[in-house]
């Protein structure tokens, strides 16, 4: 039998454009033309379409489709097997997005509510990205205190954000002070700043450890969004983050030695 362009995009519920860019693509061509030039689909090319279909609802490239379709000796089920594996991990990741939606309204109920001038107020240039977020959320997500640390700021009132973040500036306006006067990262001015940042974390977030605030450190040096969390882009210098991630590191290696006193709070 065959068909028209019309009735096949009936039969498939796909648009007649649809069909067009399919036969435009060499993927789907017509087997034959009506006397006054239409498109005329065959049973064959209804099979093939359905092919198509399927490849597409999984997800395939149209050229990835066309490899499999047209080369005889082209393994399908490779295709299928690592286009399963790929399916496997995009559930997982959305899964995750979906724990970090969770949370995210969790906050949103549970948190001060801030107008955009009570948050300039309070943050200033400070700003929190929320591409990072995401991102620091599903790699911090087995963390066992990423909720609390979550929880913990969700609670915290507008006047405890002024003086974490009063708190904050007056120790960025340290390490600035260190770093433009030449104080060594290992020194025991910048050590001693390092560990002022990692009670800091602990006092208004969640215990931080020496082995987490290392971690916390590289991701300064790796990732400008977090170490604008601490320093904003218009007082950061070349070197900056660096600097403190090697002082933060000399101070967990001091910490590990033994040879200071410092107590958590």
């Amino acid at each position: 039998m065959s068909y028209s362009v019309g009735q096949v995009s009936a039969f498939a519920g796909v648009t007649v454009r649809t069909l067009h860019h399919y036969d435009k693509a060499g993927l789907l061509s017509p087997s034959d033309r009506s006397h006054a030039g239409y498109r005329v689909y065959s049973d064959a090319d209804l099979i093939r379409l359905q092919q198509i279909l399927f490849y597409r609802e999984l997800g395939f490239p149209l050229d990835e489709i066309a490899s499999i379709l047209e080369d005889p000796q082209a393994n399908a089920l490779e295709h299928l097997r690592a286009r399963q594996r790929q399916l496997g991990e995009e559930i997982s990741r959305l899964q995750r997005l979906a724990e970090v939606a969770e949370r995210a309204i969790e906050v949103q109920q549970t948190g001060v509510a801030l107008t955009p001038q009570e948050r300039f107020e309070v943050f200033g240039e400070i700003t929190f990205d929320l591409s990072y977020a995401t991102e620091a959320e599903l790699k911090w997500t087995h963390s066992p205190g990423q909720r609390e640390a979550m929880a913990r700021a969700a609670a915290h009132t507008k006047e405890d954000w002024r003086r974490l973040m009063r708190e904050a500036g007056a120790w960025r306006a340290e390490l600035l002070a260190a770093f433009d006067e030449g104080e060594p990262s290992d020194g025991e001015r910048a050590m001693d700043l390092a560990e002022e940042h990692r009670l800091h974390i602990s006092r208004w977030f969640t215990s931080c450890p020496p082995a987490m605030h290392r971690r916390i450190a590289d991701d300064f040096a790796a990732d400008p969004r977090a170490f604008a969390l601490v320093v904003p882009p218009s007082q950061q210098r070349p070197g900056l983050a660096a600097y403190l991630c090697k002082a933060v590191h000399a101070n967990a290696a001091r910490r590990a030695s033994g040879r200071t006193d410092f107590e958590e709070e």
